[in-house]
């Protein structure tokens, strides 16, 4: 077990559709290594209550977030982990609460930059998609794109794609728990989304890349890399999307360098 005085407090912050039980494989390794972690629902996800049709902007849903770090104290730090959309909901908090965060870490995650909107990375992403992508994925919309958000729910085959190089089991299980969501798109458009550079742009930033990724393709994870200078880049070999269950031990492995960073 790692001396105390190097006991860092992890925040793990599952993806589009999920929960926090993503995280059952590693929550556990980080805890055995002697830090703490603490893994979120974010509204309307897992056990969260609340449906997705309650929801409008992303600060809604990344709200059970923003509580938490409200909570920390001023004079601690936290390792932010954002996996897929789950980048989204820490750029949030990055924006609110840099003095709170030691490091962030970007897995295979969607990461906005500091100079548009968070809605361009969705533009470039959906620009470089191919027509059979979603697959089997349901999208609902209301119709009124200033009501209610369009909302989404992986299919089989999608889950699969995601899945692929994970073992059956947790395929199963998010077969199991899988629940809608959106993108909150109409929300990232908006230029008060915008992050600055003096707030998001100073938390120290890692980007963990899964190299066999079919959802966020390692080409487009580079790109954003690239777009915005992230400096400290890892790389997951033989990941597939879901690294937390792929290659577990690896990303472990990982995490544990960066809580080392003084």
């Amino acid at each position: 077990m790692e001396n105390t005085l190097y006991k860092k407090h992890f925040v793990l912050v599952h993806g589009s559709c999920h929960g926090a039980w993503c995280w059952y494989k590693l929550k556990p390794m980080i805890e055995t290594a002697g830090h703490r972690v603490t893994v979120l629902d974010m509204a309307a996800s897992g056990i969260n209550p609340k449906n997705i049709d309650e929801l409008q902007t992303l600060r809604d849903y990344s709200e059970p977030l923003i509580e938490f770090m409200k909570s920390v104290p001023d004079d601690q730090k936290v390792i932010l982990v954002g996996h897929s959309y789950g980048g989204l909901n820490i750029s949030v908090v990055m924006e609110m609460f840099p003095h709170k965060i030691h490091v962030a870490v970007f897995l295979a995650a969607f990461m906005p930059d500091s100079r548009h909107t968070p809605s361009f990375i969705f533009d470039e992403f959906t620009a470089r998609l191919p027509p059979d992508y979603w697959l089997d994925t349901k999208f609902k919309s209301s119709g009124d794109p200033k009501e209610t958000p369009t909302t989404f729910l992986f299919g089989p085959q999608f889950l699969s794609k995601l899945y692929r190089l994970s073992p059956v089991e947790d395929l199963e299980l998010a077969l199991t728990l899988v629940r809608p969501t959106s993108l909150f798109l109409n929300d990232l458009w908006r230029p008060e989304t915008k992050l600055s550079k003096e707030r998001y742009g100073s938390v120290r930033r890692v980007y963990v890349i899964a190299q066999k990724d079919e959802a966020i393709p390692p080409p487009f994870q580079w790109w954003m890399i690239q777009n915005d200078g992230v400096k400290e880049v890892r790389e997951l070999k033989g990941s597939d999307h879901m690294a937390m269950f792929s290659v577990p031990k690896q990303l472990f492995h990982y995490l544990l360098e960066i809580a080392r960073w003084p």
